[in-house]
């Protein structure tokens, strides 16, 4: 999604339920994945103190977006945790599909593994991608429902209280500067965002050329 998207979305008079739909789409369904949460939650604090809102237009209440954003973000990720425990070996059994690799299945195994059930929940909220995939494939590999959830309310806090009142306090505090760069500022940010997914991608290429 682009800056100019962003910027339209949160002027727009549906603002809070684009944000609080798209928060719950990217994080339960794995068909929906690299969805802007990031960059939406970052622009949203900026939103509610008062930068880039165009004229005729009211602010964000940072109220509502601190409460709705991490409720509708346990929403999707529950969903997505029972779509995966339901459904998950089903759809990820099919030998020559891209997407639904099996494959999937072991390398979240293997991630679970190596940080451990929460540290690994938790984690995942802040890496595009991994962020729509942790949650079914949770699922899939059977973590309890109540450890499932008890870290994913403290993923979604974390993810989106840091970010939210991160943004705000910067808005509020550096109002002239962020106004003059916001375009430059939001573009920068969503940026930043995705060097965490290339740097797995950069470890998984790495890992298989060494093991060829």
């Amino acid at each position: 999604m682009s800056f100019i998207s962003v910027t339209s979305a949160l002027n727009s008079n549906y603002a809070l339920a684009i944000i609080f739909a798209i928060l719950a789409l990217e994080t339960g369904l794995p068909l929906i994945i690299g969805l802007p949460g990031d960059t939406l939650l970052i622009s949203a604090g900026l939103f509610a103190s008062g930068i880039g809102v165009e004229a005729g237009h009211h602010h964000l209440s940072i109220v509502i977006v601190a409460i709705g954003a991490p409720l509708f973000a346990i929403i999707g990720s529950t969903f997505g945790h029972w779509l995966g425990w339901h459904y998950g070996i089903r759809i990820f059994s099919r030998p020559n599909s891209k997407f639904f690799d099996p494959g999937k299945i072991k390398s979240a195994e293997k991630y679970i593994t190596k940080y451990g059930r929460g540290r690994a929940i938790v984690l995942g909220r802040f890496i595009p991608v991994v962020r729509g995939l942790i949650n079914p494939l949770s699922g899939i590999i059977r973590v309890p429902f109540k450890t499932f959830a008890f870290w994913n309310v403290v993923g979604a806090l974390i993810w989106t209280q840091v970010l939210i009142w991160g943004a705000y306090a910067a808005g509020t505090t550096f109002a002239d500067t962020i106004s003059k760069y916001l375009t430059d500022i939001i573009l920068a940010i969503a940026a930043i965002t995705v060097l965490p997914l290339l740097w797995e991608i950069f470890k998984e290429w790495r890992t298989r050329k060494h093991l060829s």
